[in-house]
């Protein structure tokens, strides 16, 4: 039986999301939107690309969650983008009640569910997710990390002139300003790239890894990052369903890991057919368990404003 996946929003995100699914042949893919004729548009689009790339995946558009039913996987991406100088905080009231009237929707159909959450504010809209759908901690997971640590790798590639395949980046903490790049954790071939760069230059990229998403809204002007997300969540999606065990930087729920509780916050798991089957804890300095619990705090204090 092929795998069901559902994708919330048609958007930029989403959209790119489904492609890349059924260019993986990953499964069958249901793109819902609200706004009429959009995801029926972009999903036989998709369709009929397949007859070049090659893949013979089912891609359904609907503006219902009747389609939805029996789905292994859904995909969070609808949500309000960031427009600029707005934070992600500025989203949280409209996310939330976006977040929460489509995953209510789209659960009840499907038994043993994952979900893998993107619409901003990430962390908290983890948290409307698990309140609503009642699932497993380690069924709902959230696109953080790996979208920041691409970032970083990304950064860390330019300044030396070296492939990204060969760069390993760590990123813990909220999806946010608060992020915590560790730059001890984060190698080039093994190497970590403190001994590779100046000082300097090694917080000019952490920096810079932290403002990564409003550096491209700033460029956009009225759009915000698709490609990097959207690649992030589909990695996520095929270690879920391969089974890989892969370690990934995730938005997960503690309890008690790295001293904090109660709140989704990015750390490395293993990513398997279970959802997030283990969180491995990094042995922190203690700037960087303060770092990483101030990122902690600061998405508790958003959690404390949800209404669900």
């Amino acid at each position: 039986m092929r795998r069901k996946i559902t994708v919330i929003g048609a958007g930029n995100v989403g959209a790119t999301v489904a492609q890349r699914i059924v260019e993986k042949e990953l499964g069958d893919v249901v793109l819902v939107d609200v706004i009429e004729g959009v995801p029926q548009g972009k999903g036989l689009d998709m369709i009929q690309s397949g007859a070049v790339e090659g893949f013979d995946m089912r891609i359904v558009g609907s503006n219902s969650y009747d389609e939805t039913e029996g789905s292994d996987l859904v995909i969070v991406t609808a949500g309000l983008a960031r427009k600029p100088g707005m934070s992600r905080d500025d989203l949280l009231r409209k996310n939330e009640e976006i977040v929460a009237g489509c995953i209510s929707k789209t659960t009840r159909g499907s038994r043993d569910l994952k979900v893998i959450v993107v619409t901003n504010p990430l962390d908290a809209m983890c948290e409307v997710v698990r309140r609503i759908t009642k699932l497993p901690k380690q069924n709902v997971i959230g696109m953080a990390g790996i979208l920041d640590s691409a970032r970083m790798r990304a950064f860390i590639s330019m300044e030396l002139g070296v492939s990204m395949t060969n760069i390993h980046a760590t990123v813990l903490g909220g999806h946010g300003d608060t992020m915590v790049p560790l730059p001890r954790y984060s190698t080039v071939a093994g190497v970590p790239i403190t001994e590779l760069m100046s000082p300097e230059r090694v917080a000019a990229i952490v920096k810079r890894t932290a403002g990564g998403g409003a550096e491209i809204v700033n460029f956009l002007k009225t759009g915000s990052a698709y490609y990097a997300p959207s690649a992030a969540a589909v990695e996520m999606a095929e270690a879920i369903f391969n089974d890989r065990k892969k370690i990934l930087p995730c938005a997960a729920y503690l309890e008690g890991e790295y001293g904090i509780s109660g709140v989704f916050v990015g750390v490395p798991v293993v990513l398997g057919s279970k959802g997030i089957e283990r969180i491995i804890e990094l042995k922190l300095t203690p700037e960087e368990s303060a770092a990483l619990k101030k990122s902690a705090a600061s998405v508790q204090e958003l959690v404390g404003l949800l209404t669900v």
